[in-house]
């Protein structure tokens, strides 16, 4: 692979709150230097639905010496709102990039499913539950593809007039994205589970084949045993409908961070044999799932992050002033990265 890093949310907005609260954009700076110096990651990919977090992050990751690949992740927006925050995004970039950082713009993730009026629904979760139903999902998958692709052409005609460097979109794979105008291919469904495993050797093949680099921008799984064969289905948590916050696990796990660790680790091997240009680990810190002493209520269990996040107004001893500590995980990747890096093992 060229480049691998990951993925750094900066709020993912619903019910009038994000995923990463509190915001501090000292402890940002602080975690952008982590990810370039104790990871020695080559890139961080900043998602979330706060435009100034957004800029923010992505300016202490170029300070930081990382490649920005700077991704909104929008939810519940209509198409004509998304598209005016992804311009305005592309504007935050560019302004970055002639500062002198090497971005990346991809424009928007999952915009199907998070958009307001391309799939029926009034929620995220009733939209996403419209896809469960295989009849309904053959019947709507065309207009589905044909709304978003006309999103997508709106939004990259429009970037390209804001922002002068390599363009993509995290795609999912139901979208059936045209690819044509964009620079880099780019899927959010990168997770391996026990069902598609076999196949993904191929998936990897078609894609890359396309002649355009070929991005991964997530992959993980929680940090309990028999995660590694869920992958993107091992967030095991339900969230309160009127606060978004977590309200308890749907399942007694084991915490088992090896397995976390050894899933991410065999993927960034299997993405590089595969060609992938770039991959990214989801996700850096999971601050709306803390770890508690109550085991029903460690919602770090659930989480895919690479640390682990304290409860509030506790710091970590790894990092002094963090609020979280490094997961298996974390250590794994770092090793990696050194080993990319030709730095000394520690």
């Amino acid at each position: 692979m060229r480049a691998w890093g990951v993925t750094y949310d900066t709020g993912f907005t619903t019910l009038g709150t994000t995923t990463h609260e509190p915001f501090d954009p000292g402890v940002v700076a602080a975690e952008m230097r982590i990810i370039r110096d104790d990871l020695h990651a080559d890139a961080v990919r900043i998602t979330g639905g706060v435009a100034d977090r957004l800029e923010i992050a992505a300016r202490h990751a170029a300070d930081a010496g990382l490649e920005v690949w700077y991704c909104p992740f929008t939810h519940d927006l209509t198409t004509d709102e998304v598209l005016a925050f992804l311009l305005d995004a592309a504007e935050r970039a560019e302004r970055i990039r002639r500062d002198g950082a090497d971005v990346r713009f991809l424009t928007g993730s999952e915009l199907s499913i998070m958009t307001t009026g391309i799939l029926p629904g009034r929620t995220l979760a009733e939209r996403v539950a419209v896809l469960t139903d295989p009849a309904r999902a053959r019947e709507i998958l065309p207009g589905v593809q044909r709304e978003t692709n006309a999103l997508l052409a709106r939004a990259v005609a429009g970037a390209r007039e804001r922002f002068g460097g390599p363009i993509g979109y995290a795609s999912l794979p139901l979208e059936a994205v045209d690819w044509t105008p964009f620079d880099v291919i780019a899927t959010d469904a990168g997770y391996r589970d026990a069902g598609n495993a076999a196949a993904l050797p191929a998936n990897l093949a078609a894609m890359t084949a396309r002649g355009k680099p070929f991005a991964v921008t997530e992959f993980g799984c929680a940090a309990f045993t028999g995660a590694a064969d869920r992958g993107s289905r091992s967030e095991i948590v339900a969230y309160d409908e009127r606060t978004a916050q977590p309200v308890r696990l749907t399942e007694t796990v084991e915490r088992d961070e090896a397995e976390q660790a050894a899933y991410v680790r065999d993927l960034l091997d299997v993405y590089d044999a595969g060609g992938v240009d770039t991959a990214f680990v989801q996700t850096f810190a999971a601050r709306h799932l803390p770890t508690a002493e109550d085991p029903a209520r460690d919602f770090d269990l659930a989480g895919f992050g690479i640390v682990k996040v304290l409860p509030p107004s506790r710091t970590g001893t790894t990092h002094p002033g963090m609020p979280w500590e490094p997961k298996a995980a974390f250590h794994a990747l770092a090793a990696y990265g050194r080993a990319r890096a030709g730095a000394p093992a520690v």
